[in-house]
């Protein structure tokens, strides 16, 4: 088709709606998706920044049937090229991979399949991709367009960085007029930024749905006897699939050993086990019901897996872009899904030492301090913690009304007149220090440093000595987290006042802050939007019928080797169950019931709804 122009939205939906229907049995585009597939069907490079679970693969893999020829699509990790694969073939679509996990006449085989022009989607590593020998061959292809997932992987300024994907910045080079697609749903402003200079070189069509995922509830409580506040958790959501993050190999079995004492079927997954185990487990996760899985941030990208519940952190994740990647994880079915993250003063220093002991540079330790104040002032924020952590992300929104803050506030003092003492010292010292600098200043601590630059001759040093320095830091970062403070990640973390911070200097605003980070525990309360699957919205004899069609997917997935939601996902076996088709063609009707589909399954699942009474 001719990408060298505009298309309007009459002309988009007649081009790739009958796709949308015939292949994938979706009845629309999701917000987001429109634009993203305008904008590659006319020839533009795309970033899609949308939250997990909004749909991302549809802007490449609709765009790829519709163009035609061959795409590419560049993928971190062999086992979710493997699920992604499984799941297009059972569309019908002619996706395969070459990958090291596969043998090499497997290998050849496939590209000799691509050379024949019978495959449509190919899926690549950045390392098998970014290769002399691949590039010289896909030069000579009919590449139509190329995906990168994960993209913030490309980013050095992202926590995820993987050196393997730098190199995709000369795919423009290589394959020139392919229209790129990067995806991602972990990218704060200057990651965004840093994609866009290194793989289009600023030639891009950004599209961003925003970061928030209101079915997540979020909770942050003081980390008091994590064992029995893990169970209590677990015990609320019995019989659901969870995850639970720890820190250490050793936790996480001794997590999953205290879980499977408490009567939960609860697997340890770490990078120290054998591949075979870890395979076994990760299996057992994704096509069995109400398994929890103990685990290290091993169990990370690729984890697809739509009806999980909740995710438990017992410890602090590294960033917050980490967090909120490891709590994305829950509810992507759109679902009410719970997190919880136990926190504890010497996580903090932990992570500050892990940070230290890291082998990498004085600049790439100073944006990875930063991005864990951030995550500081999250867990001490006296304000909604979702604003907290969509400001981070450059998005702006009301109290959420689903967080522990919002649900159950903390009692705050009114700290106005020390917000502007820290703001005057931040301002006062060039807007370029960070909260340990400033916290010596206010509370008239003499350093070296402080001598040198004459800072404790400024008219706020020591204005606040009546408060020690830790006090003075967590007062900071409550400031950050009220969004009276930035912290300059992309410069070297210093302090800067925002736009509100500067009108509360003028007298304009107040500031209330928690004057004690440490609460003590209490017994978890079943969630309040606690749900194992939607479909306590139905009446039992419908549930009766979804726990059979729920049975039967996992029998076929088990037959296939594939997860059981590449099969249908339990958005589509409740409108099945609500429906009951009792022909093809009521079945076609379906949610998520393309042709191949329809083909390959109506006849088992429609035998299973007969015998149902």
């Amino acid at each position: 088709m001719d990408a060298s122009a505009p298309i309007s939205p009459a002309g988009l939906d007649a081009t790739v709606l009958p796709v949308l229907r015939e292949v994938f049995g979706y009845p629309a585009l999701r917000p987001g998706q429109r634009e993203a597939i305008g904008a590659i069907l006319a020839g533009r490079n795309v970033l899609a920044v949308m939250p997990t679970g909004a749909g991302k693969s549809l802007c490449y893999q609709l765009p790829a049937l519709v163009l035609g020829g061959l795409t590419i699509v560049v993928s971190p990790l062999v086992a979710l090229m493997r699920d992604q694969v499984a799941a297009l073939r059972l569309n019908g679509i002619a996706a395969a991979t070459i990958n090291s996990d596969h043998d090499r006449a497997d290998n050849v085989a496939t590209w000799r399949a691509v050379q024949a022009g019978e495959v449509r989607l190919l899926y690549l590593s950045p390392e098998r991709l970014m290769t002399e020998r691949m590039l010289d061959a896909l030069e000579r292809r009919d590449v139509r367009l190329v995906a990168i997932d994960e993209a913030h992987c490309i980013s050095q300024w992202g926590p995820s960085f993987r050196p393997e994907y730098e190199a995709l910045g000369g795919l423009r080079r290589h394959l020139p007029g392919v229209p790129i697609i990067g995806l991602t749903a972990t990218a704060d402003t200057t990651t965004r930024s840093d994609i866009e200079a290194r793989i289009f070189g600023g030639d891009v069509v950004s599209v961003t749905t925003g970061f928030d995922r209101p079915n997540l509830s979020l909770a942050v409580t003081l980390k008091n006897n994590w064992k029995r506040q893990l169970v209590d958790f677990v015990d609320a959501r019995r019989g659901a699939s969870g995850i639970v993050y720890c820190l250490s190999r050793r936790k996480s079995e001794e997590a999953a050993a205290l879980l499977a004492d408490a009567g939960h079927t609860a697997l340890a997954f770490h990078a120290g086990m054998d591949s075979a185990a870890k395979v076994q487990a990760q299996n057992r996760f994704m096509t069995e019901p109400g398994v929890v899985m103990a685990a290290t941030i091993a169990f990370g990208m690729g984890i697809d897996k739509p009806d999980i519940r909740y995710v438990v952190h017992t410890d602090l994740p590294a960033s917050p872009e980490a967090y909120y990647q490891e709590i994305g994880r829950a509810g992507r079915d759109g679902a009410p899904a719970d997190t919880l993250l136990l926190y504890g003063l010497e996580d903090v220093r932990l992570r500050c030492g892990f940070i230290e002991a890291e082998d990498s540079n004085d600049d790439r330790k100073r944006r990875e301090q930063q991005r864990l104040n951030v995550l500081i002032a999250y867990c001490e924020a006296p304000e909604c913690r979702r604003r907290l952590l969509l400001r981070h992300f450059g998005e702006d929104s009301p109290p959420c009304g689903n967080c522990d803050v919002c649900l159950d506030p903390v009692p705050t003092l009114d700290g106005t007149a020390d917000a502007r003492k820290v703001l005057e010292a931040v301002m006062g010292t060039g807007q370029r220090f960070g909260a340990a600098h400033i916290a010596d200043v206010l509370s008239g601590t003499t350093t070296g440093k402080i001598a040198h630059l004459g800072h404790d001759r400024l008219a706020c040093f020591a204005a606040g000595a009546n408060r020690a320095r830790r006090e003075w830091q967590g007062i900071m970062r409550q400031m950050v987290a009220a969004g009276l403070l930035d912290i300059d990640i992309a410069g070297y973390g210093g302090l800067r006042p925002t736009d509100t911070g500067v009108a509360l200097l003028r007298g304009d605003g107040s500031f209330r802050y928690r004057p004690d980070r440490v609460r003590p525990a209490r017994k978890e309360r079943r969630s309040r939007i606690a749900a194992i699957d939607g479909a306590q919205a139905i009446d039992a004899a419908t549930n009766d019928l979804l726990q059979a069609l729920k049975a039967l997917r996992g029998r076929l997935a088990r037959e296939r080797g594939v997860p059981a939601y590449v099969i249908f996902s339990d958005r589509s076996l409740i409108d099945m169950a609500a429906r009951r088709p009792r022909t093809p063609a009521e079945f076609a009707n379906v949610f998520g019931v393309g042709a191949a589909k329809l083909r390959d399954f109506a006849g088992v699942f429609l035998e299973a709804i007969a015998g149902e009474p």
